[in-house]
């Protein structure tokens, strides 16, 4: 086994810095896919340091090469002037990125705080979504090259992650065919998707850092953005929303509208959502079987993951059996 000293010394070497002057070292938690560190340098720069697992670790299909989405998306916030890490350097076997600002987004902020960070991450998340990519998908080409258009990019994630379902024979709410069905029919609303722009897929409060080395909060950066793909900028409200509704976060849309950002919520976009909401949900739900977590862990998804995935499929169905739309 490599030494993890070792290792990042070499790591820094190949990037052109000192590796005589790594100082401190120490795992990061939080993750639960790569092997994250922290590098601190003599002179008090630090870096973050991620290792993907080995190849024969279980995962989901769309898992593979993740560090090269990650590297896409910080290569993106950059063009985008989104606070996230710097790239500094990246092999097949890992990625290192400047350390963002500030903490992880807890529950230490006051609701004014709050309001004012949603309302910035509102503007920020608008600028992400300025930013366009050569096809539809994931930059990694876990699932294969990029689609020329988002209803055949968005089936075959969503194909994918169903498959991962029933290799791992992971417990859903609703049998994976049954969830397949109900699916199926709303994927008419994807083609009104015709830009690939940037969706990160994962900005719940754990990858916002928060910043008060200034004084007033502010967001110091985006991290982990290794779930991005090309796509409709709708679904980065999922994960935004974790667990909850979008439409009921004013701050934010406040934010993101200021920003330019288009936020309709008409029936086309409601369904288009609530298939995003699936997606994401049905990931969480897959991925307990290869990450091997606890019953405690398990009990949670059942309990709060699993009714939300149930409720996302039963507003497709409404939405489907409504009046038609125009």
């Amino acid at each position: 086994m490599v030494d993890s000293w070792e290792r990042a010394r070499h790591i820094l070497e190949a990037a052109g810095l000192d590796p005589g002057c790594l100082a401190h070292l120490a795992p990061l938690t939080g993750g639960t896919y790569n092997t994250v560190e922290e590098l601190r340098l003599t002179d008090g720069t630090r870096y973050v340091l991620k290792i993907p697992p080995a190849a024969a670790v279980p995962g989901l299909r769309h898992e593979r090469r993740l560090l090269v989405s990650e590297a896409e998306f910080y290569r993106s916030a950059v063009h985008a002037g989104v606070p996230a890490p710097r790239l500094v350097s990246m092999g097949d076997d890992f990625l290192l990125m400047t350390a963002c600002s500030g903490d992880v987004w807890d529950g230490s902020l006051t609701d004014t705080e709050q309001s004012a960070l949603r309302t910035e991450l509102g503007r920020q998340t608008a600028r992400l979504h300025r930013v366009t990519g050569p096809g539809f998908g994931y930059p990694s080409g876990a699932l294969g090259p990029l689609a020329p258009d988002w209803p055949t990019a968005f089936t075959t994630m969503f194909d994918a992650v169903l498959d991962d379902a029933r290799r791992y024979g992971a417990w859903l709410p609703r049998p994976v065919d049954a969830v397949a069905r109900t699916a199926r029919p709303a994927y008419g609303a994807l083609d009104e998707v015709t830009v690939p722009c940037l969706v990160h897929f994962d900005l719940w409060r754990g990858n916002i850092m928060v910043d008060r080395s200034a004084g007033d909060a502010r967001i110091g950066g985006l991290i982990d953005g290794e779930r991005m793909f090309w796509g409709d900028p709708l679904a980065d409200f999922v994960s935004l929303a974790l667990l909850g509704d979008i439409k009921q976060d004013e701050a934010f849309l406040a934010g993101y509208r200021e920003a330019g950002g288009r936020a309709g919520f008409d029936a086309p976009a409601r369904l288009r959502l609530a298939l995003y909401r699936a997606y994401l949900y049905l990931i969480m739900l897959t991925e307990t079987i290869p990450r091997a977590v606890g019953e405690e862990q398990e009990r949670w998804m059942q309990d709060r993951v699993a009714p939300e995935l149930v409720a996302a499929l039963d507003e497709i169905e409404a939405l489907l059996s409504g009046p038609a739309r125009p």
